[in-house]
């Protein structure tokens, strides 16, 4: 069954006259993808369970030296399943990116193969270069402001839940930020927006990503959200920069 649909999809892809496939077969592709996902989820989610430590570990890295606290029966326990949780959602997204692809290649032309593929796939390169960023820049910054911040005056002792909560935070925030370039790519390819236009734009982007970097950036203190704030617009930029050299 699936050589057909595989049969079915490439005909479909390639052939001048399409192959349509019913409701009813949408659905159970629909159906058994899902599954799979579902399937990967729990997988990853398990995985990360039987190396929550390890994970824990990572987690607290950026914070070396700062002891942590559990003020509520059970906080670690809940803050442990939160862990794996959103593990399981960073680790399934390659997947769920692959099954979106295979799922609407039939239906697209060639044209807009040439723009939705390749932004999908680097949609999810640059989710996970910005929680490689945010985790390797942003959180040492932000975290060192707040130890150094009163250090001669108070001991840094904090809930670990309060911290968990700030990392992922911050984590997610700044892979949602990384999606930028993506997003111009795909206005600027389908005509709605030109890179010149976007290049004349640059005053307003300054203003917009010190906007943004503020309301991303969970931290207060203003050399975490500069940093925000830059990166964002230097992701303009880049945009920018492919979609010129697109012709776009």
């Amino acid at each position: 069954m699936i050589q057909k649909k595989a049969i079915q999809y490439k005909d479909k892809f390639f052939s001048p006259n399409d192959i349509e496939m019913s409701i009813a077969e949408h659905l159970d592709e629909l159906r058994q993808r899902l599954l799979f996902l579902t399937f990967i989820f729990i997988l990853t989610t398990g995985t990360s369970l039987i190396n929550l430590k390890k994970l824990t570990l990572i987690l607290q890295e950026p914070a070396m030296g700062i002891k942590f606290l559990q003020l509520a029966p059970g906080e670690y326990f809940f803050v442990s399943i939160k862990i794996a949780l959103y593990s399981g959602i960073i680790f399934s997204c390659p997947f769920v990116i692959y099954q979106l692809i295979m799922f609407i290649l039939p239906g697209l032309t060639s044209s807009e193969v040439k723009i939705i593929i390749p932004s999908l796939l680097g949609s999810i390169f640059l989710f996970f270069l910005g929680i490689g960023f945010g985790y390797n820049i942003l959180i040492p910054a932000a975290l060192q402001f707040f130890i150094q911040y009163g250090a001669e005056i108070v001991e840094p002792i904090w809930s670990f839940e309060q911290y968990f909560d700030f990392i992922i935070l911050l984590l997610f925030s700044t892979g949602l930020a990384f999606q930028i370039p993506i997003v111009q790519i795909i206005i600027g390819m389908l005509n709605i927006v030109s890179s010149r236009q976007m290049l004349n734009a640059w005053k307003y982007i300054v203003l917009s990503s010190t906007i943004i970097g503020a309301v991303l950036t969970p931290s207060t203190d203003p050399f975490t959200q500069i940093l925000m704030s830059a990166a964002i617009f230097i992701l303009y930029l880049t945009g920018t920069i492919i979609l010129i050299a697109l012709q776009k």
